[in-house]
């Protein structure tokens, strides 16, 4: 046996001796902190809620492919696939969403090709805006997010630019 084996049970001796002879109240402060991170968990909630209620409202309305028809013949003129539309519209909404879409492009123009490797580059240099906007400015209850809303987009679209001519200098 290796002694990866008996490094989780000697973790666990070794906090509980901690517990029981420290002489600050160890446990006080560990149930404190799992009630704190409980009451942010619940003031989460609402907004979390409201944002998977608004990506799949934006799903099923159909104007993730009317957005993505109206910008295809713009794409297509900056040199930008209109293949990956559909990937830019929803990351910023929705991460799993992206994954399957860049799935669906490794698959259908595969993961080597001008289109995968873009998709690729896109979903490792960006994220969920919108989603970690509503979780970290709702955690502390910040209602007006002011600038930096507009300077994630306008990040992330650097990002999808930036993407592109980096996956067309390497191929």
């Amino acid at each position: 046996m290796t002694a990866a084996y008996y490094l989780l049970p000697i973790l666990f001796t070794c906090f509980g001796m901690l517990l029981f002879f420290s002489k600050h109240p160890l446990y006080d402060d560990f149930v404190t902190g799992a009630r704190e991170g409980i009451e942010s968990a619940v003031k989460l909630i609402p907004t979390l809620i409201l944002l998977l209620c608004t990506v799949s409202f934006f799903g099923a309305s159909g104007a993730s492919e009317w957005l993505t028809s109206l910008l295809a013949p713009l794409c297509e003129q900056i040199g930008l696939p209109s293949e990956l539309l559909p990937l830019l519209i929803l990351r910023p909404l929705s991460g799993s969403a992206a994954n399957a879409l860049a799935a669906d492009l490794f698959e259908s123009a595969g993961p080597d090709s001008f289109i995968g490797q873009t998709a690729s580059v896109i979903m490792g240099s960006s994220d969920t805006l919108l989603y970690i906007a509503a979780v970290y400015f709702g955690a502390v209850g910040i209602k007006k997010s002011r600038h930096a809303l507009p300077v994630a987009f306008a990040v992330m679209l650097f990002c999808i630019f930036f993407s592109c001519l980096l996956c067309r200098v390497m191929l």
